[in-house]
């Protein structure tokens, strides 16, 4: 396991004067280089070639490394290239996707902005379950086995996967009929039955507030908020009952976008409480608690009962709505702060209080 001493002694050896702050070409990679630029930083974009285009059209980054897979950032010719060139590594959704829990904390030796213990608690559903209700959050029941379900679940695939292969289910009879369903279209894999989470389907709004945890001014922050655009499921409403029937429709929760949103102001000192609740419990679980952006995945019910079915410990896509827009970091640092901004802003401001072993792991 890569350990603070060994992080230290790498960015012993950087120019802390060069820091660039680098990250795979997926996910919300404009947001974090558009941030970085603009708070005075180099970027480095580990890409595939056929992704590259983005950053031709954004010409937002100034090393662009391609690559045929993501998993290539394990190699060590391509790490040793990030240390030379000072590069602080900025995790997102396709860190957790593309390469495992392991992989991550244990050979990825170049420094990266958060906190990798964290990766471990977040990868695995039956933890995150457990930080969740310790942190005092109302969550969905769970079910062991498909056998157990006896109400709406919601089924889905560990890690993150976009909403790929997630579908409803009613019973265990309807869960098996559709689980074959969508092995036959080649969203899920027979493997994946072993591991599929079984959640209670809370019936509301979709609501994903983005916090950051700063450990220079020792605050948490709601910056962002947002819902997800998901398709097919947010394309049946289009199609009448009666055609549903009849095609038996098997929809699932692929997300294509996202869409700002502004939370009604009575429900936003609950949602503070929350983020403030779950980054004391990370302090506990695993020191020093979340460092920088986390997101709540919630669902808000008609009596205005809260939710939370998941915490993703680092930024995740729905704050690409916010880049100079978003109105709760509008309200707390003016215009034009987001979270790639936000991100970079901490970088640079414990680099300048000699904090910057304290951010990095």
């Amino acid at each position: 396991m890569i350990t603070n001493q060994d992080i230290a002694k790498i960015v012993e050896k950087y120019d802390q004067k060069k820091i660039a702050i680098g990250t795979l070409g997926s996910h919300s990679s404009l947001n974090i280089f558009k941030g970085a630029k603009e708070e005075g930083f180099r970027t480095v974009c580990i890409c595939k070639e056929k992704d590259a285009i983005m950053y031709k059209k954004y010409p937002l980054v100034d090393e662009l490394i391609i690559v045929k897979d993501f998993t290539e950032l394990l190699n060590e010719q391509i790490q040793e290239k990030l240390r030379k060139l000072n590069v602080v590594l900025i995790p997102h959704g396709s860190f957790t996707a593309y390469l495992s829990t392991e992989e991550l904390t244990d050979s990825l030796f170049v420094p990266m902005f958060g906190n990798r213990q964290l990766l471990k608690w977040e990868a695995n559903r039956k933890s995150q379950e457990d930080w969740l209700r310790q942190a005092g959050l109302r969550l969905p029941a769970t079910f062991k086995t498909p056998e157990d379900i006896d109400r709406l679940v919601i089924a889905k695939l560990p890690g993150a996967k976009g909403g790929r292969g997630y579908f409803l289910a009613i019973s265990p009879k309807a869960f098996h009929k559709k689980f074959k369903e969508l092995v036959q279209r080649g969203l899920l894999k027979e493997e994946d039955l072993a591991s599929i989470h079984l959640q209670e389907y809370a019936l509301g709004v979709n609501v994903y507030p983005s916090y950051f945890s700063s450990i220079v001014k020792d605050d948490v922050e709601l910056l962002a908020m947002d819902r997800r655009y998901e398709s097919a499921v947010d394309s049946i409403g289009k199609i009448p009952a009666a055609e549903q029937l009849e095609i038996e429709v098997n929809p699932t929760y692929t997300v294509v976008g996202n869409f700002p949103i502004v939370l009604r102001e009575s429900l936003l000192p609950e949602m503070m409480r929350m983020g403030d609740n779950v980054h004391k419990k990370a302090k506990e679980l695993a020191p020093p608690g979340i460092i920088g952006p986390f997101c709540l995945e919630t669902v808000i019910t008609d009596d205005l009962k809260i939710f939370t079915f998941e915490i993703s410990a680092r930024i995740v896509a729905g704050t690409n709505v916010g880049i100079g827009t978003s109105p709760y970091a509008y309200l707390k640092y003016g215009e034009n702060m987001y979270m790639g901004k936000r991100i970079a802003m901490e970088i640079k401001e414990a680099r300048t209080q000699g904090k910057l072993l304290d951010i990095l792991a």
